[in-house]
């Protein structure tokens, strides 16, 4: 039996999803809203807690990839905790990657 993951956002990372969800929203009405539960999907992924991304940068940042928005969300796990640190744009600078 698996506990009860918490999910924590660096404050940054609330930023960046805010500012995805309204310049999607701008594009077409109803995207942002479809970005955000596409997004939480991707998030009920991490609090399963059964699968471990790829670790991409040192200490132990993982990064988990969206298949249709241009993101890539940056996380660290923990026994207790999902801390999202950056919902990142490929899209405007890939090289920061």
């Amino acid at each position: 039996m698996t506990s009860k993951l918490l999910l924590t956002f660096d404050p940054e990372a609330q930023h960046e999803i805010a500012k995805a969800i309204q310049w999607y929203e701008a594009q077409k009405q109803g995207l942002g809203k479809e970005f955000y539960h596409y997004l939480e999907g991707y998030f009920n992924i991490l609090l399963e807690g059964n699968v471990l991304f790829p670790i991409k940068r040192k200490p132990a940042f993982r990064e988990l990839p969206l298949k249709r928005f241009p993101f890539v969300i940056i996380y660290e796990q923990t026994a207790t905790e999902v801390y999202v640190f950056s919902v990142f744009n490929t899209y405007q600078a890939p090289d920061r990657l």
